[in-house]
């Protein structure tokens, strides 16, 4: 069996990243550990199974990845948060401050909305539609 396991994202700071991750999309945190060269490797997702991608949060090192920071994707969306309750996590993530850029709509693929991290990456929280 293959799968993408990690998925990088670059932030300005550990520990504000986490907290967002964990309370404010209810993420879980997977590892957080030191690495020899002052840095960490701090890993988060979105499951209980860890059998789905998880995001290893990189803090920027430089002047080159400072300028990444929010802006991975041109501004296109770039990370899909699938649910199994859309109205229950859109209600959750309001309530912890997500910003979301619209309301919530429902397509022919399932119900979404785009939200922005706290650095600004955008993102779809999507309940794909039933098969």
């Amino acid at each position: 069996m293959r799968r993408v396991a990690l998925v990088t994202l670059v932030v300005d700071d550990y520990d504000e990243a986490i907290r967002f991750y964990t309370e404010a999309l209810g993420f879980r945190l997977v590892e957080d550990a030191p690495r020899p060269d002052g840095s960490r490797w701090v890993v988060v997702e979105p499951g209980t199974g860890g059998a789905g991608t998880g995001l290893l949060l990189a803090r920027a090192k430089d002047e080159a990845q400072h300028g990444r920071i929010g802006d991975q994707t041109g501004g296109r969306v770039g990370f899909f948060l699938h649910t199994d309750d859309f109205a229950r996590d859109h209600a959750r993530m309001l309530a912890s401050g997500v910003r979301f850029l619209e309301e919530p709509r429902h397509e022919p693929y399932g119900s979404v909305a785009v939200f922005e991290d706290l650095y600004g990456n955008r993102w779809d929280l999507l309940q794909p539609a039933a098969d």
